[in-house]
């Protein structure tokens, strides 16, 4: 193993860089964390305000899907 040696001002300039660099990806992944729980927030939403107690016959529904997903072809 061998030895460097590196000056103060070279060696604070190494650990600003390393440390704005894991700020900014941390960043990011602190942004995405976000983006994600806001579109898991829409359909959570709508699952609850749909929870009415009543239930739908499944042939029905089934037909139902089968007319919307035909009309959008």
């Amino acid at each position: 193993m061998e030895t460097i040696s590196i000056d103060r001002k070279e060696l604070r300039k190494i650990i600003r860089e390393t440390f704005e660099d894991v700020l900014n990806d941390g960043k990011d992944l602190i942004g995405d964390a976000v983006v994600e729980a806001i579109e898991d927030i829409g359909p959570a939403k709508a699952m609850e305000e749909g929870k009415t107690g009543k239930f739908v016959n499944t042939g029905e529904f089934k037909k139902k899907l089968d007319i919307r997903v035909k009309g959008a072809k």
